[in-house]
């Protein structure tokens, strides 16, 4: 009897055993089987950058039934907005994203979309990226240069940040603003007057702080999740840009997808983006209202002197791009403008 007990116990015990390691074998294999992904940017934790990469992480891995996880690195800890660019062509990254303008270097024509003062809303912004011909057509030349756009992610209209008061462009004579290395940006900052300066945005709020700068420029979330009206407290909306993300993946990591898997990944880009779309057009207002409560003084000047100061960025931009193309976009422009007024 003790020796039928003692084989149904060892019995007993052999077969947990066996489940056991069945068991973890699946679940190891199911490690394995996950693949992780990296999408790196530069805005700071709280930032609306932030929020979207987490909702395109997340659905990602949704959408993908868990075969992908998406690490995001925020806060330029994997590389600058040049850098983060660089990695994608060469496949160290697998997702970033960034201004058109600073794609530009790889695409040249992306430059156009830095013209100042092309729309005057968030639902002019939309459309002109959503339907613009001249602008797909630019878009589709991306995987020949090592990525490939998913969507566009928003970041909203590039104002102001200054110590001294920007009232009209008189002001910015003879004043270092700081922004990031695009040709049109750098005309239309020169137009108004200022003294450009290329710097990394991490060291801005310090080079502001030790009088390096007298300001930069960037839009309200990045302005508002950065600081800098803490040490440059003169807001100014000049909106002189409208500054989307498109968020672009490596097309070597594009090439190692499924099919299934890329339409996961592009309805997941899609969504985040439509997330990040609403979420900066609804923060605008709180954030100028909590950066008033804190100091910072904000103005909405007259546009049509700093419309005026910019005209001849057209010009430079016709001769350079030639006037085909530029009149292409602007006339995508216009039509949007027209299409969806501001009342």
């Amino acid at each position: 009897m003790k020796r039928k007990s003692l084989f149904v116990r060892m019995l007993f015990f052999t077969v947990v055993v066996f489940v056991l390691g069945v068991c973890n074998v699946f679940s190891v294999s199911n490690v394995e089987a996950q693949t992780v992904l990296k999408f790196s940017h530069t805005d700071q934790q709280q930032g609306a950058r932030q929020g979207a990469a987490e909702v395109f992480a997340k659905k990602v891995e949704q959408y993908t039934n868990g075969r992908y996880k998406v690490q995001v690195y925020c806060c330029s800890q994997l590389g600058n907005d040049p850098k983060n660019i660089e990695q994608l062509v060469l496949g160290g990254i697998d997702f970033t994203v960034s201004s058109t303008g600073s794609y530009a270097p790889h695409l040249a024509g992306l430059n156009l979309t830095m013209l100042p003062f092309i729309v005057d809303s968030y639902e002019q912004g939309w459309k002109l990226y959503d339907e613009s011909k001249w602008l797909k057509a630019e878009f589709d030349k991306a995987p020949q240069k090592g990525f490939r756009f998913l969507s566009t992610f928003e970041a909203g209209f590039r104002c102001m940040t200054t110590k001294e008061p920007l009232r009209t462009p008189d002001d910015a004579k003879g004043k270092k603003l700081r922004t990031f290395p695009n040709e049109m940006m750098r005309w239309t900052l020169d137009a108004i007057g200022f003294s450009v300066q290329i710097m990394p945005l991490p060291e801005v709020y310090m080079a502001i702080q030790q009088g390096a700068v007298s300001g930069q420029e960037n839009p309200i979330d990045t302005i508002y999740s950065n600081k800098f009206y803490e040490v440059a407290p003169y807001v100014t909306l000049t909106n002189h840009v409208y500054s989307p993300i498109p968020l672009a993946i490596s097309e070597k990591t594009w090439q190692k997808l499924s099919a299934a898997d890329r339409e996961a990944v592009t309805k997941a880009a899609k969504e985040a983006a439509d997330w990040s779309r609403k979420t900066i057009q609804a923060n605008d207002d709180n954030q100028l209202k909590e950066m008033a409560s804190k100091g910072a003084k904000i103005t909405s000047p007259s546009l049509e002197l700093f419309r005026k100061a910019v005209q001849p960025v057209y010009g430079k931009a016709r001769d350079k791009y030639g006037a085909a193309d530029v009149d292409a976009f602007l006339a995508d422009a216009v039509a949007v403008r027209k299409a969806l007024p501001v009342k």
